[in-house]
């Protein structure tokens, strides 16, 4: 059996279980490669297929209406040319080149062509400043970068034995023209086989909470290890998938690169500069999409729209990065029909834990270990395996879609590694039926009068309140307490803050929230992100400590409000 019937093998198993979970979970083994190479073994056997050839791997539609289409015989040929071309110029096997684009096509023409040609590859997201650049080429030690217009300028603040690839056209002076790899033969052979377990992709985290760690994957673990992802999703040949994330984060490869494709199905984006959940809609019913993806600033951005525009919902709806809130999927749930399935995983590792087809859902779950994956919840402070604790991953036997290391840093992997299971650092827990709900981060959760609180339980309820578009909540230092809950508010459309406001959300805090985990305290505040999109409970949790420890007593930036203000709130 070839390397290519393996894990077309592997692939349709998975999808004759898709709404089998417990078949799949008994069943499911992943593929044992000594040798595999995504580009060759995989994508360009898939363009051979004579049903398969002629039909879109990739369609890319611009805020004007415009589109690029590309058919698999299509890039396959192009990433082939690509390859060749890369060979030419000097590019080897195993150097590392920094990916800097948006999304465009020559983005699916470099990915495929660089790991035909066995590069490593450091995505990189256009949003990166030089400072930025210089952290990746030194760490990730790049030979090489790729970028377009506006953004190869970048490079010249940028010191380092590397070589700018300009995509656009004119490049620079010193830099590598792309445009020329259009002369090139579009069939790619290479020198020698691609080894399961070369390195294929270096990522750097969006660093929620230290800064950024380097992830080294394999042209295995995120290849083939996104098998899990795409039973998770559903995703079946012939789908249109839109998954809403941005080049250079490992989510844009999960769900724009490699699962949909391993599905055979279409990648479809749409390009704009500021979100309108009306034009985004349209283009889903124009482009026929079958399954959505959206991280949950997306998903709470289209319930403050009119969600019964999209004429034809996709049948597959599922969301990740941080987990969903109930009110977000009851209200998608009322418009479109279908239940919003949340998913776990990492930049470390393909999804671990998710609501899969044809489960039953609880609402704010993340749902079950996926095929493949062997969960457990340790508790940090003694070691014991139970219902509550860090979510781990055995590692006998080790996972396919789970990273080789952190890269360069010996003493985090062992680490990460530790007592024969992979340490994720979330918290979560499990019930009876064996369904895992999402606690935080371990060092978002934090004690209160000697109890435990979760952030996110907190701000599951804050959401449910109308004037409440986003939310955080952290420890905020207290004399008696130790810390109460301070949750920090972004309103909703229509809302302005107020103090009036504050009582109200407060208020409803009260009523729905134990005696123990009540928010004491709210301030309205845009909330720090990572570039990614991710809360950084981290910098607001460290700035309210700094803030007390510099000066207690001392007001917040903006008007910080208190539950003992207000007398219809006052113990």
């Amino acid at each position: 059996m070839t390397v290519t019937e393996e894990f077309r093998a592997a692939r349709d198993r998975l999808l004759e279980l898709r709404t089998d979970y417990d078949g799949a979970r008994k069943e499911f083994r992943w593929p044992e490669f000594t040798e595999f190479n995504f580009g060759l073994d995989w994508f360009d056997q898939v363009a051979k297929d004579p049903l398969r050839a002629d039909t879109n791997a990739l369609v890319i539609v611009e805020k004007d209406g415009t589109s690029t289409r590309r058919t698999w015989a299509e890039l396959s040929a192009r990433s082939g040319q690509v390859a060749n071309w890369m060979r030419s110029i000097g590019m080897k096997r195993g150097e590392k080149m920094i990916v800097m684009l948006g999304n465009r096509v020559e983005l699916w023409e470099i990915m495929l062509a660089g790991i035909k040609l066995g590069m490593v590859m450091i995505p990189t997201t256009t949003q990166m400043n030089h400072v930025d650049l210089q952290d990746r080429v030194e760490r990730g030690g790049a030979r090489w970068a790729l970028a377009g217009h506006g953004d190869t300028e970048k490079f010249c603040r940028v010191a380092g034995d590397y070589t700018v690839i300009h995509v656009d056209g004119d490049a620079p002076v010193g830099a590598v023209d792309y445009t020329e790899s259009t002369g090139h033969p579009t069939e790619f052979v290479p020198e020698v086989a691609t080894k399961a377990d070369e390195t294929l992709l270096l990522y750097f985290t969006s660093g929620t909470t230290s800064k950024a760690k380097l992830v080294e994957h394999t042209h295995t673990s995120y290849p083939a290890g996104h098998l899990s992802t795409m039973f998770w999703i559903g995703l079946e040949p012939g789908d249109v998938h839109l998954n809403v994330a941005s080049p250079g984060w490992a989510k844009h490869a999960w769900s724009n690169f490699f699962t949909p494709w391993i599905a055979e199905a279409t990648v479809f984006l749409y390009n704009y500069e500021r979100f309108d959940a009306k034009a985004l809609m349209a283009q889903m019913d124009a482009e026929s999409v079958t399954s959505f993806c959206a991280p949950p600033t997306v998903w709470r951005l289209l319930i403050q729209a009119d969600l019964t525009a999209l004429k034809n919902p996709p049948a597959k709806l599922v969301s990740a990065g941080e987990p969903l809130n109930s009110e977000v999927i009851d209200q998608v749930s009322r418009a479109w029909g279908q239940t919003i399935r949340d998913g776990f995983g990492q930049t470390e590792t393909t999804v671990q834990i998710a609501n899969p087809p044809g489960m039953p859902i609880k609402i704010g779950a993340m749902g079950r270990p996926m095929p493949g994956y062997d969960v457990v919840l340790i508790d940090p402070a003694t070691g014991a395996e139970g219902r509550e604790g860090e979510i781990c991953l055995r590692l006998d036997p080790r996972p396919l879609g789970l990273m080789k290391s952190y890269y360069g840093d010996g003493e985090k992997t062992a680490d990460a590694f530790r007592d024969g299971v992979y340490h994720t650092g979330d918290m979560a827990e499990m019930d009876e039926q064996g369904v895992i709900t999402y606690v935080g981060r371990g060092d978002d959760v934090f004690k209160s009068s000697d109890y435990k609180l979760s952030p996110f339980e907190l701000e599951s309820v804050l959401i449910q309140h109308p004037a409440v578009a986003e939310a955080a909540v952290v420890p905020s230092p207290d004399a008696l307490r130790l810390s109460v809950p301070k949750a920090f508010v972004v309103t909703a459309a229509g809302h302005e803050p107020s103090a009036e406001l504050a009582e109200s959300i407060l208020g409803y805090c009260r009523e729905h929230l134990a005696p123990f985990k009540r928010i004491r305290r709210l301030e309205f505040a845009e909330l720090p992100k990572t570039i990614s999109g991710k809360i950084r409970r981290v910098e607001l949790r460290n700035n309210e400590a700094a803030r007390h420890d510099a000066a207690p007593g001392l007001q917040p930036q903006g008007i910080e409000y208190r539950d003992d203000d207000f007398p219809s709130l006052k113990s």
